[in-house]
């Protein structure tokens, strides 16, 4: 067999739901799969790198939901929200494992995973501002997005501690949040009349 990444991911979340995702090796997800170890490595350098393909999905999911030609017309905060619930909502039935592949990340002495940890959050959030039409330049931009990064983490954090009442929590702080930095910035005023086709642009009253 010549598995797929897709097929190597969702091999190697399934034996971490079995345990946990620290005692998942690559050789078991090779039995899993049936085929030589070399197949993984064709695909993945090492087991990290299947953790970020796991965050890859729900980026690509995130972006999947951008394309929604409807979401423009939503508020911006409204947009945000959604964008980011659909980013969270693609983990939410491997919510357990998603919580040890990050806690994982941040044991002592993974610098090597964490900066790059760091450097995937910041991506992550790039898209869900592009997706969500936050147009901002210059300073403002690097105002607004460490805004917005600080609370995407905040928001991630509260989804991570409880599978039951982590996404509400969440879903309340990142509304609360995302309003006061919409007051800050303005996003409601300028944002969505850029990212209106010029003839909507053209009525604001359209726009609720």
């Amino acid at each position: 067999m010549n598995p797929t990444r897709d097929q190597i991911v969702d091999a190697a979340v399934e034996l971490a739901e079995q345990a946990d995702w620290e005692s998942v090796r690559l050789q078991d997800v090779a039995h899993r799969l049936d085929c030589p170890l070399q197949e993984l490595s064709n695909h993945f350098r090492e087991k990290e790198e299947l953790a970020d393909a796991w965050f890859d999905r729900a980026d690509q999911a995130m972006l999947r939901a951008a394309a929604d030609p409807a979401l423009v017309s939503l508020p911006v905060e409204s947009r945000l929200e959604h964008l980011l619930f659909c980013w969270l909502d693609a983990m939410q039935a491997r919510h357990r494992v998603t919580r040890q592949m990050i806690l994982g990340k941040l044991e002592p002495g993974h610098i090597h995973i964490q900066i790059p940890s760091v450097l995937r959050i910041s991506r992550t959030v790039q898209w869900l501002r592009e997706a969500a039409h936050c147009n901002a330049s210059g300073l403002r931009r690097a105002l607004e997005e460490t805004a917005l990064t600080s609370l995407f983490v905040s928001s991630f954090v509260l989804w991570l501690r409880d599978a039951e009442s982590g996404p509400e929590q969440a879903r309340a702080l990142f509304r609360r949040g995302v309003h006061g930095i919409n007051r800050r910035f303005g996003w409601q005023a300028a944002t969505i009349l850029e990212a209106l086709p010029p003839a909507q642009a053209t009525s604001p009253d359209r726009v609720n």
